[in-house]
Formats: C-alpha cells, sequence, structure tokens
C-alpha cells in the first residue's frame, strides 16, 4: 500500500515538474545575437529554433514580432536553405547567414502565408526572421555580419 502511495504521489508531481521545466527552456531559448551595420551595431534578442520540429514551426501563427525580436534557425552544417511562409501571418525579413557570420542574402518583407520557396544563394549556417521591414529601417545590408553567442 505504501509503494501505490508513493507511486501515485510521483505520478502527480510529473505534471508540476514538467510545467517549471518548460518554463526554464522557453527562456533558455532566446539569446541576444548582434548585426553591425556599417558603424551601427543592433542588438535583437531572438528565440532559437533548434529542433526540427521547432524549426518546422517557425514563427507560424504569430501575429506580431516585437521590435528587437527574431528568431534564429541554425543548422548542424551548412547548407542550402529554402524556407516559405505557410501559416505565417506576418511580413518578415528573412537574413540567411554563412558559416563565418557574413551575410549570404536577405529576403526583405517576404509575403504571408505565400507558399513559394525563399531560397539562400548559396550554402548557410543559419536563418535569421526578423519583423517585415527591419533590414531596410535599420540600413542592413549585405555587406553587415550577424554574431551571436548560444548556449
Amino acid at each position: 500500500m505504501r509503494a501505490w502511495m508513493t507511486a501515485v504521489a510521483l505520478v502527480m508531481a510529473l505534471p508540476v515538474a514538467g510545467c517549471s521545466g518548460d518554463s526554464q527552456d522557453a527562456r533558455a531559448t532566446s539569446i541576444p545575437l548582434t548585426i553591425k551595420a556599417a558603424d551601427k551595431a543592433h542588438v535583437f534578442t531572438v528565440e532559437v529554433a533548434r529542433t526540427d520540429e521547432e524549426q518546422a514551426k517557425g514563427l507560424m501563427f504569430r501575429t506580431s514580432l516585437p521590435e528587437n525580436g527574431g528568431m534564429l534557425f541554425p543548422f548542424a552544417k551548412p547548407k542550402y536553405a529554402s524556407f516559405w511562409m505557410k501559416n505565417t501571418l506576418i511580413p518578415l525579413d528573412m537574413v540567411f547567414i554563412r558559416g563565418d557570420g557574413s551575410i549570404d542574402r536577405i529576403a526583405e518583407n517576404t509575403i504571408p502565408e505565400n507558399l513559394e520557396p525563399v531560397v539562400s544563394g548559396g550554402e548557410v549556417s543559419a536563418v535569421l526572421e526578423l519583423a517585415g521591414g527591419t533590414a531596410a529601417k535599420l540600413g542592413i545590408d549585405e555587406s553587415a555580419t550577424v554574431t551571436w553567442q548560444d548556449k
């Protein structure tokens, strides 16, 4: 009987522990990222889509994005990247980043819910999604560099 009660107590405690862990994981997924363009440094706080599931969902179903926010999609090894805007409700600037932090291409103001692929020009190590119009507003172009420290 005592073993049974202990098992019930453990099972009841699991959802609470799971919620606590989820909160900590959610906080850990946001990191600072810097884009240096000309003589200015622009700092963003971005979510990191690490898993295949997180990368597949991306910013789908979001109705807004903070001005200094975004999402980073790092890849295990450089590759040609292709994204679409299925179920993405807001325009985005997609910044395709090479392994050295230089920018391969910027696709500005991508069209919400468009199924046409948005592709990199070459192999990239990451893609950064920012609110549509951010690159133009801040003067970010392919001469800029992107840095971040992932945990």
